[in-house]
């Protein structure tokens, strides 16, 4: 599998990659983090690409997975207050959002594991419901570091983080 920046003429595949996560997350129980919205939106992933933050993992040609990777200082302001819990530090960090693989497929532990190579510090979250994500986290050595809030709903999220 390789990892490497989405290309803009990749964009109706990577919202058919979302579409089909949307359906698997209501399928595993969890039909409100992305599938009660349709997140996440066209114009949100055409503009993670423009701005280089965008990742596919493809194998022999097929798109696996696709996410946003970014990596810095308050590179995401919804990790600004983190409630019952706190962060390991204040380092710089990176983060994963809108992570959507193909089922089976692996391509989502090597897409965490990648970024987790770019940065050696990496804070993700996922909505209470998501099960198959909070131990697929698990699994990869994040620890639960208490509960955020992002500005797309009011369900709060579970923030992890390994470093």
């Amino acid at each position: 599998m390789e990892i490497r920046k989405t290309a803009i003429e990749e964009l109706d595949t990577v919202m058919e990659l979302y579409a089909a996560a949307r359906a698997f997350m209501v399928d595993t129980g969890n039909p409100r983090q992305w599938a009660a919205r349709n997140w996440p939106p066209r114009a949100l992933i055409a503009q993670d690409i423009a701005q280089g933050k965008s990742y596919v993992c493809e194998a022999e040609g097929t798109l696996l997975a696709v996410f946003f990777y970014d990596y810095g200082y308050r590179v995401d302001p919804c990790y600004d207050v983190i409630e019952d819990g706190e962060w390991r530090n204040d380092e710089p960090y990176g983060v994963v959002h809108r992570i959507a693989a193909k089922a089976g497929s692996g391509a989502g532990k090597a897409c965490i594991n990648w970024a987790f190579a770019q940065c050696g510090h990496l804070r993700i979250d996922t909505h209470g419901d998501n099960q198959v994500m909070q131990r697929t986290l698990r699994k990869l050595g994040f620890e639960k570091r208490g509960i955020i809030h992002v500005k797309e709903d009011s369900d709060p999220r579970i923030a992890f983080e390994k470093c």
